[in-house]
């Protein structure tokens, strides 16, 4: 019986250990891809310039300016619900102090990452998927071109820069937008709130926000593609890399807020 529950006691243990040692393999495989990536940034060849430019501006307009549809309406729907909510306690709480912690500190940066999940890292997963399954990587590498350069750095780029700025579009929507619908809309007596947003917003707070939302652009694009160069023989591996890619991004993004908030407010 002794001898039973020993090896049972074993098997579990080395299955804890195993799956501990390929989880930080795996970490520290995406923190080696992120400094390959950082690493040409600071590198300017002569080839392949225009292209990187042109993918850049690209992953912009196709992660940010194609997003906005979506993201206003939450943001409107998102700040008026938590103004109506907490204009009942005005009386009890800061509604401008409320407003700054759970928009800008919390919901815009981590709402904003959500959305760019799910649109653009599945987008680039299957993206670079293809590309690996149908050998246009190896197209590139004969050419001259660097895959990392002309493929890898463009999207880093495009969806950090296009994170930032739904984060601040979602801060702007949600707060000043929320009220300006609550004041048309209902009788809510609300004050002099964004004197009080005003006041209560502090210079460590926007810089909690940028840093989260570059934070998170790194953490999407690198993860992305990580499980898109994963993706070698078969195009069936998309799925389940995709899956993997968005599901590893919600995780490591949430982990990331709480680290970033912990350092800053604590």
């Amino acid at each position: 019986m002794l001898y039973i529950v020993k090896f049972h006691m074993e098997q579990i243990l080395g299955s804890i250990g195993r799956k501990t040692i390929k989880s930080v393999n795996h970490v520290l495989d995406l923190c080696a891809l992120t400094y390959r990536i950082f690493t040409l940034i600071f590198k300017r060849p002569q080839t392949g310039r225009v292209i990187v430019r042109r993918v850049v501006l690209e992953q912009i307009y196709f992660t940010c300016v194609e997003a906005l549809p979506i993201i206003i309406p939450i943001a409107l729907l998102i700040g008026s619900i938590l103004i109506v909510q907490f204009a009942k306690y005005a009386g009890h709480y800061d509604l401008g102090k409320i407003t700054v912690i759970l928009i800008v500190r919390e919901l815009g940066p981590i709402i904003t990452a959500f959305l760019v999940i799910l649109r653009s890292a599945t987008a680039v997963t299957i993206e670079i998927g293809y590309m690996n399954v149908l050998h246009e990587m190896e197209a590139f590498e004969m050419a001259g071109l660097d895959p990392m350069r002309i493929v890898c750095l463009p999207r880093m780029v495009g969806i950090t820069a296009a994170v930032c700025c739904l984060f601040i579009v979602f801060d702007l929507v949600s707060i000043i937008g929320g009220y300006g619908l609550i004041w048309l809309i209902t009788n809510i007596p609300m004050g002099n709130f964004l004197d009080q947003i005003g006041k209560a917003i502090t210079a460590a707070d926007i810089a909690v926000g940028i840093v989260k939302a570059l934070c998170f652009g790194i953490i999407i694009t690198v993860t992305s593609l990580h499980h898109g160069f994963d993706i070698k023989k078969n195009i069936t591996e998309i799925p389940v890399g995709t899956s993997k890619a968005a599901i590893e991004s919600v995780i490591f993004c949430l982990i990331g807020n709480i680290i970033i908030s912990a350092i800053f407010y604590m």
